[in-house]
């Protein structure tokens, strides 16, 4: 526990009953054989602890400390691909957004999206030389987010990748939002969207989705006052990349980096959805 000026705060990587008891339904089912059982499988709320250690943290999993009772790196390593694989996060994330949503703390009346170039060290799948980075290999992370500034969706591409390739992909990897009577909510009714994304193609393709495209146009002046509405998007990202493991693309599988661009976005929507609650508690 962090204690300061006579308040008690849990560590960021704390996981509380309410998050739990939303979590572990989600956790694939493992029976222990009962022949040959083996080593006792470690809890699997510690384990995620340590996952969550490192996505604050940044640490290599091989220095995980074990006394902090995670379990090995390895350990943690192995169930969050097990997890992954599974679909666990991005299972998490719409439940989130529909508890948001039926908080009604989800403002669908516009989107907005951006794209934030990271290192990516040791190279692999989704990297790419990137072309404001002096030509060093990174990845880039794309997002969308509802006009308050909660991520609805998030993708990962090579650093070489032009951001307004990602808009169609984006608006289409929105969850169907449930959480309200009728039909689920998946597209908001306009997206927001800076000079990048500035192609008559996409906005075409925008405007085939049912969605109304606000995209600044090139070699206009400044003042279209679509910053004054875009700024949540950057505010999630400072937020997201206050995760130290999706600062810098440490990991060689690039599912195993989505996961943890997508457990960001779930615990950004937790937070958001905790904050809701205590103003109309």
């Amino acid at each position: 526990m962090i204690r300061g000026c006579g308040v008690v705060r849990p560590k960021p990587w704390e996981v509380d009953a309410e998050l739990w008891a939303v979590i572990e339904p989600l956790l694939p089912k493992v029976e222990r054989r009962i022949r040959h059982p083996g080593r006792k499988r470690h809890p699997d709320r510690l384990v995620f602890q340590g996952i969550l250690f490192v996505l604050h943290t940044g640490i290599a999993w091989e220095h995980l400390p074990k006394e902090l009772g995670f379990g090995s790196g390895t350990t943690c390593w192995r169930r969050l691909a097990e997890w992954t694989e599974a679909g666990v996060w991005p299972r998490l994330h719409e439940i989130l957004l529909a508890k948001l949503h039926s908080a009604n703390a989800l403002d669908f009346s516009r989107a907005a999206v951006d794209g934030s170039h990271i290192r990516a060290f040791k190279g692999g799948a989704k990297t790419g030389r990137s072309p404001v980075d002096r030509g060093r290999t990174g990845s880039k992370h794309h997002l969308i987010t509802d006009a308050t500034g909660i991520p609805l969706a998030a993708t990962l591409t090579g650093g070489n990748r032009n951001d307004v390739t990602q808009l169609i992909p984006l608006l289409q990897a929105v969850p169907p939002v449930r959480g309200k009577r009728g039909r689920p909510r998946r597209r908001p009714d306009a997206v927001l969207a800076g000079r990048g994304y500035d192609h008559d193609k996409y906005r075409r393709l925008v405007w085939a989705l049912g969605v109304k495209p606000l995209i600044a146009r090139r070699g206009t002046e400044h003042g279209s006052g679509l910053g004054a509405q875009r700024w949540v998007v950057e505010r999630v990202f400072a937020h997201l990349h206050w995760f130290r493991r999706l600062r810098i693309g440490w990991e060689i599988r690039d599912d195993i980096h989505e996961a943890f661009l997508t457990l960001g976005c779930a615990l950004i929507c937790w937070r958001r959805l905790a904050s809701a609650q205590r103003r109309h508690s």
